[in-house]
């Protein structure tokens, strides 16, 4: 609704300003890391179960090789007699892999949903908490990818980084453990690698880290242009933009192909350079292995086992450093849904609650410029709109009305001057309370995919009767049509209700306002959808739905504001006439000239 009760200029400065979804600034790593990691803190038991399953499995690797020095031993010293405990360790050491990698498995997955679900409520929540200029400068398809894309990407770094460093960390452990026990000298070669494995990690890790921020970037892209297209089928299609979306769409597809090759190059070439220092640790290991001095020092299934265990080794060590990949993406998406999430909220230090208020509002002096803009949209405005009265708002397009609607229930704050409802300053209430009492039927209406009966009784008013519903849904003669389906109110509407026509949904917005029973109602081009027999229809219910109720409305069309209390014609963010519809008439000025531009000449008479 915010969307709709702002005006062109401030619209139009606000598309100026460049999307914000990812830092400026490259955020630490580690910080971000240990951030998302403390999601996972509330289910450390299940976490500890994983370790446990994990370090069996690492327990395997290396029992594995020991179970390799046993049985080269027991051939070469003709020990025969014990195949029977060797066949069975084989089935106990695979029993207890097989255990460990289930436990380990089912038990990080577990953690892991959890915190992706959790970090997706988390980012949502604060999505709906959010002032209306985040909304304004930034995309539904960028914040969708948020939700879906990049809080996916985490998943990469909680669950399979995770998993693989716990698996494998654990299993190079029991390794060197038991090369150490083994021969600690020859050991040590393996770790003269680790050094130079570290830079290379270091510098792919950075070139990964800015790539994770464009791929996000890029499905942002892909998402926005997907969903406008879709919405707008009718208008692309009808005026030619049918190749204009498909080069759009096909250009951030592309795009996004691009990035991640870019990523793919940068994983594949980080992969085969570790295995090399690997493999040349490694290298260096047998030659010396085999030197006369140390194998005289070992039996033969000792350095088989030696050599076995230090060839197992590489393959734990190669996934070791390919989690980087996984866990720079999803530190980039992390990053990208922190940054939404460290967000201010709106302001709401207001301690006023009401159950209903009398309906007086005064703006004194009030000016209002939306961020980031330069001219006020609003300049020196004041106005009284007395309880139970009608006021109507009129001018040009960009003339500031919206604007002045949308300052009431506080969708955009950054005023200066007062405004007062009942005497009391707008933002001494509560943002919660305040919105109680105010209903709104705005020229776009939102509709939600449900039915009409949940759509009229939509948010705090679910409780509502069956009877309340269809009292407001005759009064805004939404039973004239409602009547002739054969579901009635139960009709499904569809996406943002497009299984009726515009003035059907305007009905059905103007008896969710009538239902409300607000002290406050803002009419933002509310008839505008209707053709005049739908207008005729509801003209007489909005009236006695006006009547004892503080009204603002906003119309073009002036037919619809004759019988207000009081026209307030605007022009550039000032008041330049107010009156009655006969007393402006009399003027000859703004309003009379507006009128005679509607309905001709014959104003005069």
């Amino acid at each position: 609704m915010s969307t709709n009760l702002k005006d062109a200029e401030g619209n139009n400065a606000d598309r100026q300003k460049p999307a914000q979804g990812i830092p400026n600034q490259p955020s630490q790593g580690w910080s971000v890391y240990k951030r998302l990691l403390t999601y996972a803190k509330p289910y450390w038991p299940v976490f500890s179960v994983a370790f446990i399953g994990y370090a069996l499995y690492g327990a395997s690797q290396a029992m594995s090789a020991k179970w390799l020095e046993s049985v080269v031993d027991s051939v070469q010293e003709g020990r025969l007699d014990e195949r029977v405990w060797l066949a069975l360790a084989v089935l106990g050491i695979f029993a207890l892999r097989g255990v460990g990698t289930f436990l380990g498995n089912f038990c990080i997955s577990y953690v892991a949903r959890f915190v992706v679900h959790g970090l997706r409520t988390d980012l949502f929540d604060r999505m709906l908490l959010l002032p209306a200029h985040y909304y304004h400068h930034h995309s539904s398809g960028e914040m969708l990818a948020q939700l879906t894309f990049n809080v996916e990407q985490v998943t990469g770094a909680v669950t399979d980084a995770v998993k693989v460093l716990i698996r494998e960390g654990l299993t190079v452990i029991g390794l060197f453990s038991y090369l150490f026990y083994l021969n600690w000298k020859l050991t040590l070669i393996f770790i003269t690698a680790a050094p130079f494995i570290g830079i290379v990690v270091s510098i792919a890790s950075k070139r990964m880290r800015r790539l994770g921020h464009r791929i996000q970037k890029s499905v942002g892209d892909i998402t926005n242009s997907a969903s406008e297209s879709i919405q707008g089928y009718q208008v692309v299609r009808v005026y030619g933009g049918t190749e204009f979306e498909r080069q759009r769409f096909h250009g951030a597809s592309d795009l996004n192909r691009r990035q991640f090759m870019k990523l793919v190059v940068a994983e594949s070439i980080n992969t085969p350079v570790v295995q090399f220092l690997v493999a040349m640790a490694l290298a260096a290991l047998m030659y010396m292995a085999m030197a006369p001095s140390v194998m005289g020092t070992m039996s033969t299934g000792a350095f088989v086992a030696f050599i076995t265990a230090a060839g197992m080794i590489t393959k734990p060590l190669r996934l070791l450093t390919e989690i980087n990949v996984m866990v720079q993406k999803g530190i980039s998406a992390a990053e990208a849904v922190f940054a939404t999430m460290d967000q201010d909220v709106e302001k709401d230090q207001g301690v006023l609650k009401v159950d209903r208020v009398a309906g007086q509002l005064l703006f004194k002096q009030v000016e209002f410029l939306y961020p980031d803009t330069r001219e006020p949209v609003l300049v020196d405005f004041s106005l009284e709109i007395p309880q139970g009265k009608t006021v109507a708002l009129v001018g040009k397009s960009g003339s500031g009305k919206s604007t002045v609607a949308g300052l009431i229930p506080r969708f955009n704050d950054g005023w200066t001057g007062q405004i007062l409802l009942d005497n009391q300053p707008l933002e001494s209430y509560q943002l919660a309370s305040l919105r109680e009492q105010i209903a709104i039927v705005s020229q776009s209406v939102v509709l939600f995919n449900g039915s009409i009966a949940e759509n009229i009784a939509y948010g705090t008013m679910v409780l509502a009767t069956d009877e309340q519903i269809q009292a407001a849904a005759e009064a805004a003669h939404v039973m004239e049509f409602v009547s002739r389906l054969p579901d009635g109110l139960q009709t499904q509407v569809g996406e943002s209700g497009v299984l009726l026509s515009g003035g059907q949904r305007q009905r059905i917005a103007i008896a969710r306002a009538i239902l409300k029973d607000a002290p406050i109602l803002i009419m933002d081009e509310a008839t505008s959808a209707l053709d005049t027999e739908s207008e005729r229809h509801i003209q007489d219910a909005l009236e006695e739905v006006m009547k004892d109720r503080t009204t603002l409305v906003i119309a073009h069309r002036l037919s619809t504001i004759e019988k207000a209390d009081i026209i307030v014609v605007m022009d550039k963010g000032r008041i330049i006439e107010q009156g009655t519809h006969s007393e402006l008439l009399q003027k000859e000025g703004a309003y009379a000239q507006l009128y005679k531009m509607q309905f001709g000449e014959s104003a005069d008479d």
